[in-house]
């Protein structure tokens, strides 16, 4: 993109009136415009490809297909895509995969319309937007040892308010099995008990209740 072009703008939310605002925001400056909008994660796939945007904004939790698998679905067909994860959640797990999907900038929905639209310039330019806070978040996160697929659906179901035993006939797996996962569980977590595994799991977007 040549620096005197206008950066068009992709924007995907499931909630109309969050477009709307973010579109008055963006076409206000002279320098961008807003040349589609999406409100679910398949039709953001399907909008890029038609109009391969410069910039993409992308919500996390949308429906038929989720930001996470949206970003990663895009960037893989288009290398040079460049998205900004737009979220009201600032989970480290959140953050992490978001930017590991492809992400190149992270900005939560309570931004100012003036660092959106620096985010917005930045990213056009080729380069990464993190907030400060999320920066914080992100390396929180990756000195956090990682849960196994096991591990993540043993604790979806303690989520859910599973026992034990309920969870071994779900996963067909024995209940001592169960209580080795929930004990790896609690020590990766840095807790001692199941509610607060579970509580520290929300808060980190590891599980979403």
């Amino acid at each position: 993109m040549s620096q005197s072009a206008t950066i068009r703008v992709l924007i995907a939310d499931d909630h109309s009136i969050v477009r709307q605002g973010l579109a008055t925001i963006i076409n206000r400056d002279p320098e961008m415009t807003v040349i589609a909008q999406a409100e679910n994660g398949q039709q953001a796939i399907d909008r890029f490809r038609e109009y391969q945007p410069d910039v993409t904004l992308m919500d996390l939790r949308m429906p038929q297909v989720g930001g996470v698998e949206a970003i990663s679905a895009i960037c893989t067909q288009f290398k040079s895509a460049r998205i900004i994860v737009l979220t009201t959640y600032d989970g480290d797990e959140d953050i992490y995969r978001g930017l590991h999907a492809g992400a190149q900038g992270y900005l939560l929905k309570d931004a100012k319309p003036n660092e959106l639209l620096q985010a917005i310039r930045t990213v056009a330019r080729g380069q990464q937007y993190i907030p400060p806070e999320v920066g914080a978040k992100l390396v929180q996160r990756l000195s956090n040892p990682e849960l196994s697929d096991r591990e993540l659906e043993v604790l979806g179901l303690m989520a859910q308010g599973m026992s034990n035993l309920d969870i071994g006939a779900a996963l067909t797996i024995g209940e001592s099995t169960v209580k080795s996962h929930v004990n790896r569980i609690l020590s990766k977590l840095g807790v001692s008990d199941r509610t607060s595994a579970v509580i520290v799991a929300v808060k980190r977007g590891i599980v979403n209740l």
